[in-house]
């Protein structure tokens, strides 16, 4: 952008007012990792510089901390339960100031009306959203959802504001096989994030041979050690089940830190409230052990740079004036947030949304009968085991009678998938680890293809959990005997119409009736992700269920 004007450079020069100063500040600089003490001043939403300024407007922050905007390096707005503008208000509390968003959840069920949905929103939001276009729609080819992306749908984005670049590549099979239409999808655009669970040796050097250049998948430090020594950009995650930190964080040092950068990926909204966002990130990972300035470091220049966002990550000559102020750099509360210079009050009252008719809100499906949801059987059974703070999940095996089930001594419950798209496809399957004991929940919620999915302790209440979802055009549900307490999710059955403090008060009225009901903490985020068949190990599907390392469909029972 060309700031060179003789106004600007007078501005520059201390010769004329700034249109504001923030004065006697200890300000964070990610080019050296260190702290220095002086007067920022900004015209025009942009930084002059640091030294001897007059304002129009002065802020004394003596003996508080400035720190450039905070960026994430991968979300899904839409796993927040937020459209944008509230997404925006509730991220900016905590000193976020710009996001790397992948839209992929809304366009696999509107297509190219959700991303332009989702592009739209961004117009007015309090911090910036910029967009990587979803790369998987489907997330698989045997996945079944509301829209299938092309190359050719995403080109017209080319050059577009607010495009960074293509999003997360999910198919790594279809990368490895070299399929045509994938290569066809990796020639758009130079910027190329990667997912790729547990990939190593040569199929890893294949992948990243490919265009790949970022994972945000690690779960383990040698596994993200691996990739970084290929020359991957580590994005290390922190969401609301997705929590890798303290396994991860390890990696990162003065040499590496250029390649680390922190990601929220999918995280509700009563968890950006109460944890909070990158800050919550940065809390952690010193928690753990890293030194604060390379946290700082990876929450602002590290990300800023990776994306080529050579306007933002640090608050020196020409950038963007997006900041945060903090009082206790070992606490990490951030006070206020500036967007281009000007504060941002995103606790003030918000306004209704509506959604464009092209969005889908109806849910064509019925309830499945209870014949559908029957299981029938004896013998050694898979069971889809959930794994702690994890979207992997594990394999097992359990020897049961289908009759006992549910099998609350062991933690065994009954899983249920049905198309949201069509009638008459339902998927039932065995899952480990909810600890429900009484009652079911259901969601619309449940990636990628985003059917209706739902757990119980009884097939009557999973029905009825369903039936309250379809009912609503899209929900998140708990029903327990003949009580029920729902989430609408109007917006493509993914998002609140809601103002984000709503959405947080009706998650967590869901949170207390999941306690009552004897669950684990957050059990609809853990649920969301059972369907989603390019994370290891086994999935529920609306076709039974899938084993991610067979790469193939196999049945509840042992053959």
């Amino acid at each position: 952008m060309d700031f060179f004007s003789k106004d600007m450079i007078d501005a520059a020069r201390g010769s004329t007012p700034a249109d504001c100063v923030f004065k006697n500040a200890a300000i964070f600089n990610p080019f050296t990792c260190s702290f220095e003490q002086g007067n920022l001043a900004v015209k025009n939403g942009i930084v002059l510089g640091i030294g001897t300024y007059a304002g129009n407007r002065e802020y004394d922050v003596s003996g508080a901390y400035i720190i450039p905007g905070l960026i994430d390096a991968h979300v899904h707005i839409e796993s927040s339960l937020l459209v944008p503008s509230e997404y925006a208000r509730l991220a900016a509390l905590h000193g976020t100031t710009t996001v790397i968003a992948d839209p992929h959840e809304i366009a696999n069920i509107a297509g190219v009306p959700g991303i332009d949905f989702m592009l739209d929103s961004r117009a007015g939001t309090v911090i910036d959203i910029q967009f990587l276009l979803p790369s998987c729609v489907p997330s698989a080819p045997w996945d079944v959802g509301g829209a299938t992306l092309f190359a050719e749908d995403l080109e017209p984005y080319i050059g577009r504001e607010g495009i960074l670049g293509l999003g997360e590549m999910m198919d790594v099979f279809g990368v490895l096989e070299a399929d045509p239409s994938i290569g066809k999808k990796l020639r758009l655009f130079p910027v190329r994030d990667g997912h790729a669970p547990r990939l190593s040796g040569n199929d890893l050097n294949a992948y990243i041979f490919a265009g790949l250049q970022s994972d945000h998948e690690c779960t383990g430090r040698e596994e993200a050690e691996e990739k970084l020594r290929r020359g991957m950009y580590i994005y290390i995650r922190e969401g609301s089940t997705e929590q890798n930190i303290a396994n991860l964080i390890g990696l990162v040092n003065q040499d590496t830190v250029s390649r680390c950068c922190f990601a929220s990926d999918d995280c509700k909204a009563d968890t950006l409230f109460l944890k909070g966002h990158i800050d919550n990130c940065i809390r952690k990972a010193t928690g753990c052990g890293l030194e604060l300035n390379l946290a700082l470091r990876m929450a602002t220049l590290s990300a800023a740079d990776r994306f080529g966002l050579s306007d933002r990550g640090a608050l020196t000559p020409g950038r963007r004036a997006d900041l945060c102020i903090v009082d206790d750099l070992e606490q990490f509360i951030v006070r206020s947030t500036f967007v281009r210079g000007t504060e941002i009050f995103a606790s003030d009252p918000s306004v209704p949304h509506s959604f464009p008719s092209v969005l889908p809100s109806a849910f064509p499906t019925k309830v499945p009968s209870a014949d559908a949801i029957r299981i029938h059987g004896t013998g050694k059974a898979r069971v889809i085991g959930l794994v702690p703070h994890q979207i992997l999940t594990k394999s097992l095996r359990f020897d049961l009678n289908a009759r006992e089930i549910p099998d609350e001594s062991r933690d065994i419950l009954k899983l249920v998938l049905c198309n949201r798209y069509i009638d008459k496809r339902t998927g039932v399957g065995l899952v480990h680890g909810f600890s429900l004991k009484r009652g079911a929940i259901a969601s619309s919620v449940s990636h990628d293809a985003h059917n209706i999915i739902a757990v119980g302790t009884s097939d009557t209440e999973i029905r009825t959990a369903i039936d309250a979802v379809i009912r609503s055009g899209g929900a998140m549900v708990t029903v327990v005997g003949k009580t029920k307490t729902i989430l609408p999710l109007r917006c493509g059955g993914l998002m609140s119409a809601l103002p984000w403090p709503e959405v947080v008060e009706h998650v967590l009225a869901l949170d207390v009736v999941t306690r009552s009901m004897g669950s684990i903490d957050d059990p609809f985020m853990y649920l969301s992700f059972l369907a989603l068949t390019v994370i290891p190990a086994l999935r529920i599907t609306d076709r039974g269920l899938f084993d991610t390392g067979e790469c193939r469909f196999v049945p509840l029972f042992l053959e």
